[in-house]
């Protein structure tokens, strides 16, 4: 099967060590964003898996272009040109001090693309499964333009659509998510809901705000994930990720699937945690990877918390984990022994 992802490619910049943006001289370049780290996790899983977005025409786009063929995926119909790559500086946190971002991704090259550059007839020629985030729409209205078309194409010629709700109150208001959000979710087959993104994107309640409870709240996801379903009768399954985070470096990590009117939960993984970036990512690419391969529900979700506590263990972006060790991690302790 083919799959599409769609969305943004930045430049990350992250001071070294755990130095704040107000003291660094050094910043660690690296690329990614929420669609392209999927489509990353993807290919190395070894699916036929593209990335659209569009990039500049300079040594930064070639180096975005570069890191995504590294790994296997297509980057045939990326779109060239406009002004430039959007940046984000990543400050990771320690103990109590939590980590931050700062976007400078206004008036990049994606976000000032017009929706007719995007011939969506030929861009989903072939393609089985499209996946993107709720970044993407968060963008522009351009943006959220082309998202709409792509969306009634995908519907027309049954076409699976898969949307990672990832809300960004840096990016938009709940308000501006959600009157966009009621607009697109029903042409959406599977959804992704974290924490905040139930309340925030779709204003219904499953989730108090706080990180340290999340697992604890598991029966008020439940029903937020039901209330996904009545509300949006086409979207069947949604996926969730809980977590009790106690500090920067130490959290829990649980999944849920809901799926057929049947609920299927993951262990906890107690996680140390050496970059909380992407893992919400890895986790949509490891859902995807389990319905394309028809795993069962059980395998899918397990998979899909695997692969996701994994990439705390990465820096970077890129979920740069194998199947084999994913499915290592899915056996209790196994991932702790040495491997030669």
């Amino acid at each position: 099967m083919k799959i599409l992802t769609f969305g943004e490619m930045m430049l990350r910049l992250k001071p070294t060590g755990f130095e704040r943006i107000l003291q660094t001289s050094n910043f660690e370049a690296a690329y990614g964003g929420a669609e392209a780290n999927a489509a990353v996790s993807l290919a190395i899983l070894g699916h036929d898996a593209s990335y659209l977005t569009k990039l500049p025409e300079n040594p930064l786009g070639e180096a975005a272009m570069g890191a995504l063929r590294k790994f296997g995926v297509n980057t045939q119909n990326i779109l060239r040109g406009g002004p430039r790559l959007g940046l984000y500086f990543f400050e990771k946190g320690n103990g109590v001090r939590s980590t931050g971002v700062v976007y400078d991704r206004a008036g990049s090259s994606i976000a000032t693309a017009k929706a007719d550059e995007f011939d969506w007839k030929a861009l989903l020629k072939d393609i089985d499964i499209f996946y993107f985030s709720g970044i993407t729409p968060a963008i522009s209205s351009e943006l959220k333009e082309a998202l709409h078309k792509a969306l009634n194409y995908c519907k027309s010629n049954k076409i699976t659509v898969i949307c990672d709700l990832n809300y960004r109150g840096k990016m938009w208001t709940p308000e501006q998510a959600q009157k966009t959000m009621a607009e697109i979710m029903p042409f959406v087959d599977v959804c992704i809901a974290n924490d905040e993104d139930f309340e925030a994107t779709l204003g219904i309640k499953a989730f108090d705000g706080n990180m340290a409870t999340g697992i604890d709240q598991i029966e008020s996801f439940r029903e937020g994930m039901k209330a996904v379903t009545e509300k949006y009768p086409n979207c069947k399954t949604v996926a969730s990720v809980l977590r009790n985070i106690n500090s920067v470096e130490q959290s829990d990590w649980m999944a849920i699937l809901y799926t057929d009117g049947k609920f299927y939960e993951t262990p906890t993984h107690n996680v140390n945690v050496m970059e909380g970036v992407a893992a919400g990512d890895a986790f949509g690419a490891g859902l995807v990877h389990g319905l394309v391969k028809k795993l069962d529900p059980q395998e899918t979700i397990e998979f899909a918390i695997a692969a996701s506590v994994l990439k705390l263990s990465i820096s970077g972006d890129l979920n740069l984990i194998t199947e084999a060790e994913i499915r290592a991690a899915m056996q209790k302790g196994s991932n702790a022994r040495l491997s030669r």
